[in-house]
C-alpha cells in the first residue's frame, strides 16, 4: 500500500504573542508604581523625591509598553495573527489612559502660577493659630507669602472672592463646620468668628491647611478662607479649586433655591 504524504502546517513564529505578553508586563509594571507611590510616601515608606521617581519610572514603563504595543500589532498584521494584535490594541488604549494622569497634571502645572497659598482677603488673610505649630515643622511659612503671589492669585483667580450672605454668624459657624465635616477635613479649632482645619489629599497624604474667617456688617456675614500647602512651590491650583467649591457649597446651604 503505498504511503500518502504527510502534509506538515508550517509552524506559526511565537515572537508576535511574546512581544504582545512583554507589553502586557509592562504595562502591569506601570500600574503598579503609580499605585504604590502614594501610599509609599503617605506611610513614610519612602521619601517624596523616591515616591516621585517612582512616577516617573512608571511614566517611562508606559511609554514602552505602547511602543512595544505598536510594533506587536504591526508584527501581529504582516503575520496575521489576530490574537497577538487584539492584545497590542488593549495595551496601547492602556497605556495612553494611564500617561493622561501625569499629561493631564503637567499641563494645569503649566496653566497656573507656582503659589501654594490662596486666600479671599489678600489684604488682610486669615491668620493660621490652631496648626501654625505644624505649620512651622513642614517646608512652607505659617505667614501668607506677600504681594507677589497676591498679584499671580488675582491673574489666575479672579473668581476667588469673600461670600457674604445674609445670615448671622452663628448659623454661618455652624454651616461652615458641617460644609469641612463633609469634605472630611481635621477640625483643629473652633473660635467664636473663625474654624481651622486640615484637608488631607487622598492619594499621597499630603495636608493643606484651611482657615475660614467670619465678620458681620449690616446684619450681614462675610465669609473671608484661606487655604495653604504645606508642602510644595506650587500646588497646581488645588487651593483655589478647594476655596470656590467650599464657598460655593456653603452659599448653597446657607441660602437653599
Amino acid at each position: 500500500m503505498a504511503h500518502q504524504p504527510i502534509i506538515q502546517r508550517a509552524k506559526r513564529p511565537r515572537w508576535p504573542r511574546r512581544l504582545a505578553w512583554l507589553s502586557v508586563a509592562l504595562l502591569l509594571a506601570s500600574a503598579v508604581l503609580i499605585a504604590a507611590a502614594g501610599p509609599a510616601y503617605r506611610m513614610e515608606m519612602l521619601p517624596l523625591g523616591d515616591a516621585f521617581s517612582l512616577l516617573r519610572y512608571a511614566t517611562y514603563a508606559a511609554v514602552a509598553a505602547a511602543a512595544l504595543g505598536l510594533v506587536t500589532l504591526i508584527a501581529a498584521a504582516v503575520k496575521r495573527r489576530f490574537g497577538p494584535g487584539t492584545v497590542a490594541v488593549l495595551v496601547m488604549a492602556a497605556a495612553v489612559a494611564l500617561l493622561y494622569v501625569p499629561w493631564q497634571h503637567w499641563q494645569r502645572a503649566q496653566a497656573v502660577p507656582a503659589i501654594h497659598d490662596i486666600t479671599t482677603d489678600m489684604t488682610n488673610p486669615p491668620a493660621f493659630e490652631a496648626v501654625a505649630n505644624a505649620r512651622r515643622k513642614a517646608p512652607n511659612a505659617v505667614d501668607y507669602p506677600g504681594a507677589r503671589t497676591a498679584e499671580q492669585q488675582r491673574a489666575a483667580y479672579p473668581e476667588i472672592q469673600p461670600l457674604t450672605v445674609d445670615a448671622p454668624p452663628g448659623t454661618v459657624l455652624a454651616a461652615v463646620q458641617t460644609e469641612m465635616q463633609n469634605a472630611g477635613w481635621h477640625i483643629a479649632d473652633v473660635g467664636p468668628r473663625r474654624v481651622e482645619a486640615t484637608a488631607t489629599t487622598r492619594w499621597f497624604g499630603f495636608k493643606d491647611d484651611v482657615v475660614v474667617r467670619l465678620s458681620e456688617k449690616d446684619g450681614q456675614t462675610r465669609v473671608d478662607m484661606r487655604s495653604a500647602s504645606r508642602l510644595g512651590k506650587s500646588d497646581v491650583g488645588t487651593n483655589a479649586a478647594r476655596i470656590h467649591t467650599f464657598l460655593a457649597s456653603l452659599k448653597a446651604r446657607l441660602h437653599p433655591r
